[in-house]
């Protein structure tokens, strides 16, 4: 949230004083924001429009999730390099709607999405997107839902990946030698770090001059130009 810098008058600023002009102009990239608690009509919608968007995508990863496990048939525990795919979706909604619950909704309705429209992965898709989500509410939740920043985004992809793992090796992987579990866990969530995290902050990062998100807290992190004293010479 930015602050324009207001001059009042009767105010003097100290041309000597070299704090002067950091102390009167705030951050103009500040990503610690003031939520709204209440839910408004377009956090539902948005919230919902990510979700369906996102499970259409997990529906065709699904499609496809033969090809990752023949790529990696060598060495089944590498396919949790491409297991970020399916965290997506909660940090995503987090970072755009900035309301309690929104990564945990979204990510939810995302998977649900996907079982609806027929994975083979079935109703399993639900309680995976369920635990997922709230890896990554449960970080937000720790900052209060007030910063935004790189940081806070990675942790998030953290969170959803560690319940990613733990969720897929208890429901798919339980057989493997603990060697392959290790791996795995390693390989899921530094893809869900990157792949979630980083990734959902990107696409944050590319919508927001579209203006796409002007009714949001999340589009009206602009930048302004940084004010400097200049010093009066006599």
């Amino acid at each position: 949230m930015t602050h324009n810098n207001r001059v009042h008058t009767g105010h003097q600023t100290n041309p000597h004083n070299p704090t002067t002009s950091s102390a009167q102009t705030k951050n103009p990239q500040s990503t610690q924001t003031k939520t709204s608690l209440p839910w408004r009509t377009v956090d539902i919608i948005v919230t919902v429009v990510i979700a369906v968007a996102v499970g259409v995508i997990f529906w065709g990863v699904a499609a496809i999730w033969g090809v990752f496990e023949l790529w990696t048939v060598a060495f089944p525990p590498l396919v949790g390099l491409f297991g970020g795919i399916w965290v997506l979706a909660g940090p995503l909604a987090g970072i755009i709607v900035r309301k309690p619950g929104a990564a945990l909704i979204a990510e939810t309705l995302a998977a649900a999405v996907e079982a609806v429209l027929g994975s083979h992965f079935g109703a399993t898709a639900i309680i995976s997107g369920l635990l997922q989500g709230a890896g990554a509410e449960i970080v937000f939740l720790a900052v209060l839902y007030r910063k935004w920043n790189l940081p806070v985004m990675l942790l998030s992809g953290l969170g959803a990946g560690i319940a990613l793992v733990v969720g897929e090796i208890v429901m798919y992987y339980a057989e493997w030698a603990m060697t392959f579990k290790v791996v795995y866990a390693v390989c899921g969530i530094a893809s869900s770090i990157i792949i979630s995290g980083l990734g959902a902050w990107l696409l944050w990062k590319a919508i927001v001059p579209t203006g796409a998100l002007s009714a949001f807290a999340s589009g009206r992190t602009t930048t302004t130009p940084r004010q400097h004293t200049t010093p009066n010479r006599t």
